[in-house]
């Protein structure tokens, strides 16, 4: 199914923008498991609508009510646990002609083609960035467990609109390091050129988009398969659920190609008995398996499809050119709520590998 991720911690996503609601539902919790719901709710609030001044206006609660799974203690009982969150601000007018006249960069039309015209075109359906919401949630979770187990993940903007923030030691990441605000990075004054770079856009009535670098801290090595289902397939395939995601590399990535095997290559050392690279150009993945250096991964965001300019397109019924012309609340550049999206994401690989290592250990023992 094409909504759910994970074999072990397994997250089923359901909804449509302008549905009536939105959620998950998700197995694998750890019965016992008392999750700090004040932090559930931070780490959603940034990714929500209306939280920064780059994003839209549409304003949404994006509170998460529980349906199921906890006991009378509030701590997971071992059933699934189901949540959801009630869509209220929408003006669904505003897409009405889209059923016709497809938006460039969306999914519009292919969906009107795979589904038979019969696709929820009200703020993007099921193809919307707003199914983001019960991904953050299954995250947050997630992120809590993996902090119990000693990983820490983190992301933060490395480009937008073409602005670089400075470098990270790729082999100690310094984490506390990032500021805090919608645009975490190293240098505060990169974070300020990007943010007049997206208020010139908007002006414009277009957009921008970036890369965002992941990492994850503390993971143990060993973890991971060769081949089909490798460390950075599982993550990949995960990232791709948020719908602004264009394309994703590990370490050097696509650097890599450029340089020969004695600059690509990591030296290893002993490191008060464990062993290290001395470089992380890898990524912390080898093999698709884990090799205990801090997993590095850059996501690709797009610039927001929906601009105010207006743009060719199509008219279905009459079989002909047209120009298109978007109106609504979009933002300008998704990067700032993307940001916890793919935290997110990461969280939720790596718990679900995490719990499925430990699966394989217990069938050897």
């Amino acid at each position: 199914m094409s909504n759910r991720i994970g074999d072990n911690y397994s997250v089923l996503i359901y909804g449509q923008s302008h549905a009536p609601s939105i959620g998950a539902v998700i197995e694998g919790l750890p019965a016992g498991f008392k999750p700090d719901w004040d932090a559930v709710g931070a780490f959603m609030a940034r990714r929500a609508p209306g939280s920064n001044a780059m994003s839209t206006a549409r304003k949404e609660a994006d509170l998460p009510e529980i349906l199921a799974g906890l006991n009378e203690n509030g701590e997971t009982c071992g059933a699934p646990l189901a949540m959801r969150i009630v869509n209220g601000d929408h003006r669904s007018t505003d897409y009405a002609k889209l059923k016709d006249v497809p938006r460039p960069g969306h999914a519009d039309y292919p969906a009107s083609v795979r589904y038979n015209s019969a696709n929820d075109i009200r703020g993007g359906g099921q193809f919307s960035g707003r199914l983001t919401a019960p991904l953050c949630f299954a995250g947050a979770l997630a992120l809590q467990l993996l902090e119990k187990e000693g990983i820490r993940i983190r992301a933060r903007v490395s480009r937008l609109a073409g602005i670089d923030d400075i470098e990270m030691d790729a082999a100690d990441p310094q984490l506390d390091a990032l500021c805090e605000g919608p645009l975490p990075v190293l240098d505060k004054s990169v974070a300020e050129k990007m943010t007049e770079a997206v208020a010139q856009a908007k002006s414009e009535g277009d957009s921008v988009g970036g890369l965002i670098e992941c990492y994850a801290v503390g993971v143990p090595a060993g973890l991971g398969d060769p081949m089909f289902d490798g460390i950075e397939n599982r993550l990949t395939r995960t990232f791709f659920g948020i719908p602004a995601v264009r394309g994703v590399e590990f370490g050097l990535g696509f650097k890599a190609a450029d340089l020969r095997g004695s600059e690509h290559n990591d030296a290893y050392r002993m490191e008060d008995g464990t062993v290290r690279t001395v470089t992380n150009r890898h990524g912390g993945i080898l093999g698709g398996i884990t090799t205990g250096m801090p997993i590095i991964a850059r996501i690709a965001i797009k610039p927001t499809p929906s601009i105010a300019k207006a743009q060719p397109s199509v008219s279905l019924s009459e079989k002909s050119n047209t120009e298109l012309v978007i109106s609504g609340r979009h933002d300008p550049c998704i990067i700032p709520r993307a940001v916890p999206c793919v935290e997110a994401a990461m969280a939720i690989a790596l718990y679900d590998i995490i719990l499925e290592s430990r699966k394989e250990s217990s069938q050897w023992t």
